[in-house]
């Protein structure tokens, strides 16, 4: 969270505040790449990452997901999303209050799900 909301400051944007409910999203999504070795946006039952955030309990108004798979440390992956446009893009996304991070073994398979509550 620390690496998000000092890109998020740089470009003016409020910091997000880590939300349980997100962070428990994020995890399950995690262990989910990790167990099935495949590193996607869509879960192994077919979901996309708004119903994984709304099964999670989490009500949105808007939500984004980045993934990532087998960066050792947070500098890495960030540095990873950053210079994704598409990553890029949810991390300096202003409109996002909300964050969860999940991150799994074996293969470093982490998740960034971010979301604005209704």
């Amino acid at each position: 969270m620390e690496l998000v909301n000092a890109e998020r400051a740089k470009v003016g944007c409020s910091a997000v505040k880590v939300n349980s409910t997100l962070t428990r999203a994020a995890q399950d999504h995690s262990e989910d790449m990790a167990a099935s070795g495949t590193m996607s946006h869509t879960g192994s039952d077919g979901s996309d990452p708004g119903a994984r955030i709304t099964r999670a309990g989490y009500t949105w108004s808007t939500y984004g997901e980045n993934v990532a798979y087998g960066y050792s440390t947070p500098e890495q992956v960030m540095n990873g999303w950053m210079t994704s446009p598409g990553h890029k893009a949810n991390i300096l996304n202003c409109s996002f209050k909300e964050i969860g991070v999940g991150l799994a073994q074996p293969g470093n398979y982490w998740t960034q799900d971010f979301g604005t509550a209704r």
